[in-house]
């Protein structure tokens, strides 16, 4: 009897270890840590942001280097996983009790790590808080289809999130919530306190990668980190604030200009994703995608200009080319969002001090990325926009038929409407010479063709399908044909002038940084995704240098303009045929012009 009780309470022991073991390896808590770590490695074969549990380092090999793995996980990003986890046992806790509590606890993590996860895939730039300002202009570009995904995907989920707060707990609501409240002020208000304590606890900032500092650090962690240092630069631009001096500089550079230059006229046309299809390796096509007569104009002498970015965001590489500047982004994820129309004195700003007359022709809406007030802070005294979105302003641009192809003005349209709004600028012997800025949308994604007008004539032949590059392809073809009739009826116009056509950034592909990868962009080499085609025309002739950046540009026009007398007094790359690698050098050009736009 004796036995048979001990046998039964061993028993039931050894059931109670079981069940205890159990729930502690197969509860809530663990499958939550156990999907994180899936999501990681999913998003990592995705081509996306690696770093979460080592992943990246790890890579194929994860199973046979456990150990390894322990380490790197504990090194990269322990933080962020307590704050995931914080957040997640916070969740439970302020939840009605329900089936769906476990689940619907990991709702806004999982959102907002596949937000920042799809920007970067898309972007290839690590989304920042200060690109929420961009999120009115996003839905305004978006067509419905996608406004009702994020409807049912996005809205309704964290509706149901919100309804099925017992906010009865109001006592575990304030005081889960007062944490990462506290860690948000800290990083809003005391932004230097908070960098230098964080790169003492945290990993790697990797200042011109915020991939990898993503990656050492992650998504969260990151985001706070580049509030900080945002909040933070807002103090130190102080700094680089002297008004009466920074205006005594730029007279003193235009009346060198005016001493030294030449009075040619310049034009610089900044292309909408002015691709180059025949750099993707892995592709081939039924027809050569550039048209005979932009061949014949260019051949081989097309050179190669590193973007700020990729896949969208047009606004980052007009300040890189405008204001001979890195864009940073440290004062917002968009530097023009930060001007406030004072003046800057950037190329057009300082060639309208040195006797040029400054225009700007956008072939899109005024109302993105503050286009109008940061124009008037770079320096050009007139704007033109298509009189459909101008609001009665003056202007001579129209945007044409649009119809089949997402109201983006076609590049020959605005090409056109330019060369006779400017021709009689052009022969006015006696007028001040003439700055000719132009920014095109054509080109833009999802890269709609109206068959009618122009119908599709090639085919993109690869084992990697992306119908968005095709048709960007396609596009290529009557594009190239714009810029070709463009440049030549300017070059009849006006033989000894400068031209630069550029193209602002990659466009993303259906399948982001991933369609480029498969499709073998420029072999895959270093900052191929930031290359972008670059065609220069110098009184006449079709010159071609070394890969330079967006903010060589300025210095491209200055040394021209002053017979080469620029370049002998600053330092050029491109004048030296070789890249420099001066992007941090240049900080503090960025600080000062950044200091001076946003007063």
């Amino acid at each position: 009897m004796a036995a048979t009780c001990i046998a039964a309470t061993l028993a039931l022991k050894a059931r109670f270890v079981a069940n205890r073991t159990a729930y502690l390896l197969f509860n809530r808590y663990t499958v939550f840590l156990l999907g994180v770590y899936a999501y990681s490695l999913i998003i990592l074969a995705l081509g996306g942001l690696g770093g979460m549990f080592g992943a990246i380092e790890v890579q194929s090999m994860w199973l046979f280097q456990l150990d390894e793995l322990r380490g790197v996980y504990l090194k990269r990003e322990y933080l962020e996983l307590i704050l995931l986890f914080y957040f997640y046992c916070y969740f439970n806790m302020i939840l009605r009790p329900s089936r769906w509590q476990a689940l619907l606890a990991a709702v806004p993590l999982f959102l907002a790590y596949l937000g920042q996860d799809i920007y970067f895939l898309m972007y290839s730039s690590v989304f920042r808080f200060a690109e929420l300002s961009e999120v009115p202009e996003l839905f305004r570009v978006l067509s419905w289809p996608y406004i009702a995904m994020l409807l049912v995907f996005v809205v309704l989920p964290l509706g149901f999130f919100l309804w099925s707060i017992n906010y009865r707990r109001f006592v575990v609501l304030i005081a889960g919530a007062l944490p990462p409240a506290l860690l948000i002020c800290a990083a809003v208000y005391f932004p230097e306190q908070y960098t230098s304590t964080y790169r003492k606890v945290g990993e790697e900032i990797v200042y011109w990668s915020d991939a990898d500092s993503a990656e050492n650090n992650g998504r969260f962690m990151m985001l706070l980190f580049r509030e900080a240092e945002r909040h933070l630069m807002r103090v130190k631009t102080e700094t680089f604030r002297n008004r009466p001096q920074y205006d005594e500089q730029a007279q003193q550079l235009a009346g060198w200009i005016r001493t030294n230059g030449n009075k040619r006229n310049v034009h610089l046309v900044v292309m909408e994703s002015f691709l180059d299809p025949t750099l993707f390796k892995g592709a081939t096509y039924t027809k050569d995608p550039f048209h005979p007569n932009f061949k014949k104009l260019f051949g081989n002498k097309m050179g190669f200009s590193l973007s700020p970015v990729v896949g969208g965001k047009t606004a980052q590489a007009e300040f890189e080319i405008l204001c001979g500047a890195p864009a940073f982004e440290e004062m917002s994820g968009v530097e023009f969002n930060s001007f406030t129309g004072s003046a800057a004195h950037c190329l057009p700003g300082t060639l309208q001090l040195a006797g040029y007359q400054t225009m700007a022709s956008n072939a899109y809406n005024p109302s993105f990325f503050n286009a109008p007030t940061a124009y008037r802070g770079v320096g050009f005294a007139k704007m033109f926009f298509p009189r459909e979105y101008a609001n009665g302003s003056d202007t001579y641009l129209a945007k044409g038929d649009t119809s089949g192809e997402k109201e983006y003005m076609f590049d020959g349209t605005i090409f056109s409407q330019n060369i006779d709004f400017i021709t009689p600028f052009l022969k006015d012997n006696d007028g001040p010479p003439l700055f000719n800025y132009v920014l095109t949308i054509y080109g833009h994604f999802p890269h709609l063709l109206n068959e009618e007008k122009r119908p599709q004539l090639l085919k993109m032949i690869s084992d990697f399908k992306d119908p968005q590059l095709e048709r960007a392809a396609n596009q290529m073809f009557y594009r190239s044909e714009a810029v070709a009739d463009y440049v030549n009826r300017l070059l009849t116009l006006d033989a000894k002038s400068l031209i630069i056509l550029v193209s602002d950034h990659l466009p993303p592909g259906q399948h982001g940084r991933r369609s480029f990868q498969k499709l073998r962009y420029l072999n895959n080499t270093d900052d191929s995704l930031r290359m972008n085609r670059i065609m220069i025309i110098e009184e006449g002739k079709v010159k071609k240098f070394a890969t330079i950046h967006h903010y060589d540009i300025p210095a491209m026009v200055l040394n021209s303009i002053t017979k080469g007398a620029y370049c002998k007094e600053h330092s050029c790359g491109f004048a030296e045929n070789k890249l420099l690698d001066d992007r941090m050098k240049r900080h503090d050009d960025y600080m000062r012009v950044m200091a001076h736009a946003s007063e």
